[in-house]
């Protein structure tokens, strides 16, 4: 099935002129009188806005006095953690936050407290007490709200405690406590409370657009209530996954591809936070050259993306930019970009020494403080007697803030994780280990029935075993593949669980770049399975904010070697969420991707063993069809990142281990459980990849002509992985070598081959001996053979690592003394 866009060169290739259209700024000329007359916020409501940018106010004063004084009000209190304040930018924030309710999301960066205190306090605000009260109960097993109950201070209302609640634990997560929101794991520059709608802030600049855009995604193909934000610091927005987020985010298909009800764009906000400076240097004059940032949206779609300035020192005006461009997202025209302009009095972080700019500048802004200016027109609309009453309204905020900040240092209440004594403290937070829950209130959406689609049909038509019934290798186009594997476990997932969603680069029409997914089309309406922009950092950030939001997504890198375009969303985001949420966000994502055969020097990499460097990604790579098949669906039930590993050059093998054949029915294949290949008991080879059939081929030769029966093992998972199956082997052989495809200098297996040193020292009669590939650039697809693992390497290696091999003439030369000279001269 072809996509219906038609492209005729006499529409391309017309005489005009593109107008970019205008970008509105400064236009708010209201009072509070005026907001009051137009019934757009209420007495009570101006109220809680003056208190909520005053809380803010005190609580970053009293952060940066801890760090630079030790101590609050005689307190004493040392905290080691980073401060990023956002002290002047109070009205800006509040103004963002104040018209947001929970089911707004609000993703933020790591000067995230002012953000985190106002979309906190406003949702306590809107929300009633019986759910104030069964999230305090419920949160956390109930830590925080056990830990206040202990206090003396007398709540005054449901109201009132659910603030002590809320930010005793922003307080006692900053301190790294257990009793925080994220059990201390997030800190100060990621703390998030998702029962509010505030999820994950991010220390990597721009990081948390990607991440805000797969929520709004959710939301939209889910049919969820509310928007999706990315609040981005002006310094943010150069970077490159913050213009893949607004590529993807402004995709046309949304309107023209998808049908009703998910014809719309996802419901997604972008507020720049421009405090005119990027840490130290300054966006508009020194290191960017838009000098507006809101005119970087006249690049991305003919809207502009709605794109304004609004005064940040006035709350009313940049509350009432919400109020219209909420209006204009939930109604699928976006997304929105603001520019909210705005100024921090402090430095970047507390050890600032101000070297950028001056006390005039910052007194300047001070003479338009915001809480100041909001307060004045209180007073002129008679809520507000005079300057006195903002004092002691100010007065009765610290004097709470006090009582919580002693509480969040008390030990006896507030405690640390049990570092010192539970050396398996993070063991249960990296990986839950858990199966994936189904969703049960939306039904599966499909095309048509499972055993209607034509490629389920001519599956059904193979051969699940490589041979037939007298042993003669069946051809290609009868058998099983590994392809066929893959595809299976996908398509039987797409019918099970609704929010299963899938994106990557040319997969809907094209069915990927090596077939895995035709036939995919045909059961999937496009919200389930749509092409993306070519933005890998994007592709892996909008997987892991749809799968923080509550779906589950699978994901494609169409070669290894696009790792490091994503580089970032796998080590920072997908990787980290769990553990750096305490344990409650789940990340259901499967991330795939393929080692290129024959496609030259940055197609064809395999880099394993920089995935096995970053924590908290299961990563698995199958190289036969059944084993494809069960791990594919291992991974799509758990609710752990996976990183699915395959090869281009072995999509098209069969099954020749499994002698059943690839069960047509659902099975799994657990995680880090090796398989042995062939049994021996003179020499262990261990595989990782497609090295196993070279290894399957060398063995034939060690077994014919040199008398050697070689075990062979297929890893199959890098991450998790049970060494028990190599070590019982070599108790029998005393010699092993490892094999991966990888290359030879940082070779996964060398992390493998030094445990194994380690864990079966007494049992080797000589050290383990590693193969990789060459140190060189992959070269063209003739000589692929001179840079992988072949059979004279190995058995080269055996010969001049392991044992000698009688007889043996060696084409090429293994040895000690070879790599060393290779080392010596970095290849």
């Amino acid at each position: 099935m072809v996509k219906k866009l038609f492209i005729n060169p006499k529409d391309v290739f017309v005489k005009k002129e593109t107008d970019l259209g205008k970008i509105l700024e400064f236009q708010y000329n209201k009072t509070l009188e005026d907001e009051f007359t137009e019934k757009n916020i209420t007495k009570e409501d101006a109220f809680e806005i003056l208190k909520e940018m005053i809380w803010i106010r005190v609580s970053e004063e009293f952060l940066d006095t801890i760090k630079i004084k030790g101590e609050w009000k005689g307190l004493p209190y040392q905290y080691n953690g980073p401060a990023h304040m956002a002290t002047g930018q109070e009205a800006a924030t509040v103004g963002l936050h104040f018209l947001l309710d929970k089911d707004d999301f609000i993703f933020g960066t790591h000067r995230n407290h002012a953000e985190v205190i106002s979309k906190g306090l406003s949702t306590i605000y809107k929300m009633e007490d019986k759910e104030l009260l069964e999230i305090m109960e419920k949160y956390n097993d109930g830590k925080i709200l056990k830990a206040i109950n202990q206090t003396t201070y007398k709540f005054k209302s449901t109201k009132e405690k659910a603030i002590f609640f809320f930010m005793y634990g922003f307080l006692a997560e900053i301190w790294g406590k257990e009793q925080g929101f994220n059990l201390g794991l997030a800190g100060s520059m990621h703390l998030f409370f998702t029962p509010f709608g505030i999820y994950p802030n991010n220390a990597i600049v721009g990081a948390s657009a990607s991440l805000a855009l797969g929520a709004a995604l959710f939301k939209l193909t889910q049919q969820k209530k509310g928007i999706s934000i990315a609040n981005i610091g002006d310094g943010g927005v150069s970077t490159g996954p913050f213009w893949e987020t607004l590529n993807f985010a402004t995709m046309d298909q949304y309107k023209n591809l998808w049908s009703s009800p998910y014809n719309k764009r996802p419901p997604f906000m972008v507020n720049l936070m421009n405090n005119q400076y990027g840490m130290g240097g300054q966006t508009v004059g020194e290191t960017m050259g838009y000098h507006i940032p809101a005119r970087l949206a006249a690049g991305i779609n003919p809207d502009n993306m709605f794109a304004e300035r609004v005064n940040g020192q006035d709350v009313l005006a940049t509350i009432d930019l919400i109020r219209r461009k909420k209006e204009i997202v939930l109604k699928g025209d976006g997304p929105v970009l603001n520019e909210i302009v705005t100024y921090r009095y402090n430095g970047h972080s507390s050890g600032d020494l101000e070297s950028y700019r001056t006390p005039q500048e910052i007194e300047l802004w001070r003479k338009i403080d915001p809480i100041e200016l909001f307060a004045k027109q209180m007073i002129e609309s008679k809520l507000l007697k005079g300057l006195d009453d903002l004092k002691e309204i100010r007065k009765k905020i610290e004097d709470l803030y006090f009582q919580i900040y002693k509480l969040s240092i008390d030990p006896k209440v507030t405690k640390e994780l049990d570092w010192d004594n539970d050396n398996q403290v993070l063991d249960n937070l990296m990986f839950s280990r858990k199966k994936f829950t189904y969703t049960t209130d939306k039904k599966v959406e499909v095309e048509l029935k499972k055993e209607e689609n034509p490629r389920v049909q001519r599956i059904s038509k193979r051969e699940r075993y490589a041979f037939d019934k007298n042993g003669n290798k069946l051809s290609k186009m009868k058998s099983y593949q590994i392809r066929d594997g893959i595809f299976e476990a996908i398509l039987d997932h797409y019918y099970k669980e609704p929010t299963f969603a899938g994106w990557g680069e040319e997969l809907r029409d094209w069915g990927g770049a090596y077939g895995v997914y035709n036939g995919l089309t045909e059961s999937l309406p496009y919200h389930r399975l749509f092409n993306s922009p070519i933005t890998e950092a994007a592709i892996v950030g909008t997987a892991c904010g749809y799968a923080i939001a509550g779906g589950q997504a699978i994901v494609e890198l169409e070669y290894f070697d696009f790792l490091f375009r994503a580089g970032d969303e796998l080590s920072n985001q997908l990787s980290k969420w769990r553990a750096m949420s305490g344990g409650q966000l789940k990340l259901p994502v499967v991330v795939r991707t393929n080692i290129g055969s024959q496609y030259g020097v940055q197609h064809s990499q395999d880099y394993t063993s920089v995935l096995a460097s970053i924590t908290g990604i299961n990563l698995v790579a199958p190289v036969t069809p059944y084993d494809a098949k069960g791990l594919m669906n291992t991974a799509l039930n758990s609710e752990d990142p996976t990183f699915f590993i395959e090869t281009q050059k072995l999509y098209d093998k069969g099954e020749f281990f499994v002698k059943e054949g690839v069960p047509k029915d659902y099975y799994e294949i657990p995680f880090g459980e090796g398989v042995i290949r062939e049994q021996g008991d003179d020499l262990t080879i261990v595989t990782l990849g497609a090295s196993l059939y070279t290894a399957i081929d060398a063995a034939k030769i060690l077994r014919e002509k040199y008398n050697i029966k070689a075990e062979i093992i297929d890893m199959r998972s890098a991450v998790p992985f049970d060494y028990d199956i190599i070590i019982n082997s070599i108790k029998k052989t005393g010699k092993v070598i490892f094999i991966n495809e990888g290359f030879e200098r940082m070779n996964f297996m060398k992390a493998v081959a030094s445990n194994i040193t380690e864990f079966a020292f007494d049992y080797l009669d000589s050290p383990p001996a590693v193969l990789g590939a060459r140190n060189w650039i992959m070269p063209g697809a003739d000589y692929e053979k001179y840079i992988y693992p072949q059979i004279d390497d190995i058995l080269s290696t055996i010969d001049g690592k392991i044992m000698k091999l009688k007889d043996y003439q060696a084409k090429k030369i293994n040895t000690v003394v070879e790599y060393k000279r290779r080392a010596k001269y970095g290849v």
